[in-house]
């Protein structure tokens, strides 16, 4: 059984209030809330194990090393990865693809090489790619989309040429909610020889992720999305990729020996960690992912589909609704505009009633010139939220609406 209450009885911050009025908490597509079993592992561990992670020989950084790296096959195991020493730490989804982007640019591309990108990548997987190209002359093309919001598969197979060399693209829009056929993109690229990056920000909290499954070469995802502590992210990497690409930062720990005449890497994954990691993240990442594996996410991707249904019917009994992104596989982000109100306007206003939802481009800029507008309201889910949290949502945009008649 699917238990909301019980569940919202880890969230301490969904008992407030805000301006007067109960919280209704809809801007989990830019970060989640956290439950207490994370916040709390946040403190213990700073108040008992607090010491720097690997080669101390004292008590508490042999403890501390155990906790991260342990946190590390948490990973995997969520993920389903083959190895931890595919599970590079980052500190989110962004530093993980520019990581990958500096590193396969640099080490693996010549000038006219090209990345395969999609029309709604947020800005994340877009301008790391453009820095690449003007330091390396690479070049990218751009998956378009159908009024739906769903990417054009006939189109996505011409842009290949002999000069392709990666796939990057987003699994779950975060402006239209749009679920992209990830594993086929993966399997058509790969007929053609070109690995595959996938960023999951927006889909590791809401549906189950098996990169072996997927077969992605690349899957990146950040941790504050998921749960847990903002900070911390992931860049899973297949090993024979991992070892292929060069290291993106220097520094103390990513070294396996160094002399001022020449620098030998560490091996996997601590080639790409250079420094002192978030060893405190990366225990609290392990608690969320424990925290929803507990739920398991099936049902919570069932209990989320069955909301985001129900919004998008409720919704559109409202006058002037225009939403932004109907394909057949959506996850739980609904953007909207209604008649000409502006959305910051509406944004603003359900703020006073206590609502919190997402104004603006959504750092997804291209994508809003392919809609032809300027911004939307967007309102998402998360595993906390309740049918009549939406029909506040509801009755908050019929109010707004009313004012500007």
């Amino acid at each position: 059984m699917y238990d909301v209450s019980k569940i919202r009885e880890d969230f301490p911050i969904l008992s407030r209030t805000v301006y007067g009025k109960p919280l209704i908490y809809l801007d989990n597509a830019a970060t989640t809330q956290k439950p207490r079993q994370v916040v709390e592992s946040i403190s213990d561990e700073y108040y008992s194990v607090n010491a720097n992670v690997h080669r101390g020989v004292h008590f508490l950084s042999q403890q501390a090393t155990e906790l991260h790296e342990g946190s590390r096959e948490t990973v995997r195991r969520f993920i389903n990865a083959r190895s931890v020493s595919e599970v590079v730490f980052t500190r989110g989804t962004t530093e993980s693809i520019n990581l990958v982007a500096s590193s396969f640019a640099g080490g693996l591309m010549k000038p006219g090489d090209e990345v395969i990108v999609s029309v709604m990548e947020h800005h994340s997987n877009i301008v790391p790619w453009q820095l690449q190209a003007e330091r390396f002359g690479i070049v990218l093309k751009v998956i378009p989309m159908d009024e739906k919001g769903e990417l054009l598969l006939d189109e996505y197979e011409k842009l290949f040429s002999e000069r392709t060399r990666l796939v990057s693209v987003t699994h779950v829009s975060n402006v239209l909610g749009t679920v992209n056929p990830v594993k086929r993109m993966i399997g058509m690229a790969h007929a053609k020889g070109v690995p595959v990056l996938i960023d999951g920000a927006q889909s590791i909290p809401h549906i189950p992720v098996d990169v072996q499954e997927l077969d992605a070469d690349f899957y990146v995802f950040s941790g504050h999305k998921i749960y847990g502590p903002t900070g911390i992210g992931v860049l899973y990497g297949k090993e024979k990729w991992l070892d292929r690409l060069p290291p993106y930062q220097g520094g103390g720990e990513m070294i396996q020996k160094v002399t001022f005449e020449k620098t030998t890497f560490n091996e996997l994954p601590f080639k790409f960690e250079a420094g002192t990691p978030d060893y405190i993240g990366s225990t609290a990442l392990a608690k969320a992912l424990d925290y929803v594996s507990a739920i398991g996410m099936e049902q919570i991707a069932e209990y989320e589909h069955g909301l985001t249904r129900y919004a998008m019917s409720r919704m559109k009994e409202i006058k002037g609704m225009r939403i932004f992104g109907e394909a057949e596989q959506k996850s739980g982000v609904i953007s909207f505009l209604v008649g000409n109100i502006h959305h910051f306007d509406m944004g603003t206003l359900l703020d006073r009633l206590g609502i919190a939802v997402r104004t603006g481009h959504h750092c997804a800029e291209p994508l809003m010139h392919r809609l032809g507008i300027e911004g939307t309201v967007r309102a998402s889910f998360a595993l906390y939220n309740t049918k009549e949290e939406i029909d506040t949502l509801v009755s908050g945009i019929e109010r707004v609406s009313r004012m500007f008649c």
